[in-house]
């Protein structure tokens, strides 16, 4: 089966893990390890956590990931 691959990001918040949280009840899995910076700009802490998933059809551009 075909893996596809999305990264997730948001600020340092409950927001985050929702949307992780969220993406593993859909079947994703996490990929590595997450990943967490200062964003200077917004002066705020941001996090990233990279998901895989197995979908039974070939990736094309067009896919709408977080939808799969």
């Amino acid at each position: 089966m075909p893996l596809i691959y999305r990264l997730l990001t948001e600020e340092d918040s409950a927001a985050f893990c929702h949307k992780v949280s969220e993406a593993l009840s859909k079947g994703w899995q996490l990929h590595g390890s997450p990943s967490i910076a200062f964003d200077q700009l917004r002066g705020v802490m941001r996090c990233a956590q990279a998901v895989t998933k197995e979908v039974a059809e070939d990736y094309h551009p067009d896919m709408k990931l977080g939808q799969q």
